[in-house]
């Protein structure tokens, strides 16, 4: 009855460890979530009370479906300002989310059997979305010992007549790694070189620690008329509900854009886009105090990990995960990072994201989110620690591996 399109895609196995680990809880059972890529702060309250107040002003009818002009307006002023990247407001288009505003611009920009360059260990939603647009997923290797660092040489050895887009993410989900303005000027050089697309998503670009700087590529010279920045609310102001998100691109690709937008979800709600004015608009601590308590969640997470016997991470500069090595303890027992996952999720009570769920690149490793509690990140690795040093399966023995997870969604 389903199409062959929706049976070649999986589920987001982030979210299936963030939905297994709250059935658990509402079982009574106490697990800790180290899953859920959300900051567990509140959205702010001037931007909740701005919502409030465009409900209460009617505002609630159809908008323009590239976005309301006063937020297009005001996303224009901040690309121009924060990020270098001159976008006028006709360039740039407003949605629910900016997983959706990944998914149009690949849509609107790739052919049936176009190559798309993807970082490896990638983001659990750019691999389905490229598919889903028929296009072929061409993933880029990246390694620990360089940070999870693009390479250029490995960009230039995988392109071929048939690449169109190469995808950009720093700060980096899951590695937490970031790319710095030598290393973008190399990407641009060879996106030039090679008349290449780059989608820059940049939704993580607030949450930056030990002063490193956060840098656009569009802002290189050449590269504004040839990169699809996309950013969204959902990290930085803690609206991950709200579902806003927004691009600023060159104006042919905004059109296509506008098309699969007024063919599908028509818009970003209409509150939501007042809201979003405010949050750009208003200045707060706010965001400061989020990015100083995510510092030392941080700083304890990758120290208490690393001395954990067997596990290691590299300290992340951006985003708010950790990406631990676990290879030392894939064995008999446990003999990959979706098995590895389970067993902890059985044996120790606690939920981490299997390091394949993000490419081959992945694997040895798992991602743990320090968007939670200090007290949370504790007990967890207590429980990690606690679990390793009696490694062995405990009835009752999870069957078929990472189905567990897929399978308790509801």
């Amino acid at each position: 009855m389903i199409s062959d399109r929706v049976k070649n895609i999986e589920l987001s196995k982030t979210l299936a460890v963030d939905a297994i680990a709250k059935a658990r809880k509402k079982e009574g059972i106490d697990v800790v979530g180290f899953g859920a890529g959300e900051p567990d702060f509140e959205t702010p309250h001037y931007i909740r009370d701005a919502g409030i107040e465009a409900l209460n002003k009617g505002f609630t009818k159809y908008v323009p479906t590239l976005g309301i002009p006063e937020l297009r307006s005001i996303i224009s002023d901040k690309l121009k300002n924060e990020n270098k990247a001159d976008y006028s407001p006709d360039e740039i288009i407003v949605s629910a989310g900016a997983k959706q505003i990944i998914y149009e611009a690949i849509l609107a920009t790739i052919n049936p059997k176009d190559k798309v360059l993807i970082p490896d260990p990638w983001w659990v939603s750019y691999v389905p979305i490229v598919k889903m647009a028929q296009g072929i997923p061409v993933f880029l290797p990246t390694t620990e010992e360089n940070e999870f660092k693009l390479i250029p040489e490995t960009i230039e050895e995988k392109i071929t007549d048939k690449t169109k887009l190469i995808i950009i993410n720093s700060p980096n989900n899951p590695t937490g790694s970031m790319l710095d303005r030598s290393d973008l000027q190399k990407i641009a050089n060879i996106c030039i070189d090679f008349d290449i697309i780059a989608l820059s998503d940049e939704i993580y670009e607030k949450l930056v620690y030990d002063g490193n700087e956060h840098v656009s590529i569009a802002s290189f010279d050449g590269m504004k008329e040839r990169t699809i920045t996309v950013n969204g609310f959902s990290k930085a102001y803690a609206m991950t509900g709200w579902r806003l998100g927004y691009a600023g691109a060159p104006l042919q690709v905004i059109k296509g854009m506008d098309k699969i937008q007024a063919h599908s979800v028509s818009s970003a709600t209409s509150i939501v886009q007042y809201a979003g004015v405010t949050a750009l608009k208003q200045k707060s601590d706010e965001l400061a105090k989020m990015v100083s308590e995510f510092k030392k969640r941080r700083d304890f997470l990758v120290k208490r990990v690393n001395e954990i016997k067997g596990l290691h991470c590299v300290k992340p500069k951006g985003a708010f995960y950790a990406f631990v090595n676990i290879s030392e303890h894939l064995d008999e027992v446990t003999q990959n990072s979706a098995e590895f996952s389970e067993w902890l999720l059985e044996k120790g009570l606690v939920a981490a994201v299997p390091g394949s769920a993000f490419g081959e690149c992945g694997e040895g490793f798992m991602r743990l989110s320090y968007a939670t509690s200090m007290e949370n990140i504790s007990k967890g690795l207590d429980r990690i620690e606690a679990a390793l040093k009696n490694k062995t399966l405990t009835p009752p023995v999870l069957g078929n591996r990472y189905s567990y997870f897929l399978n308790n969604l509801s």
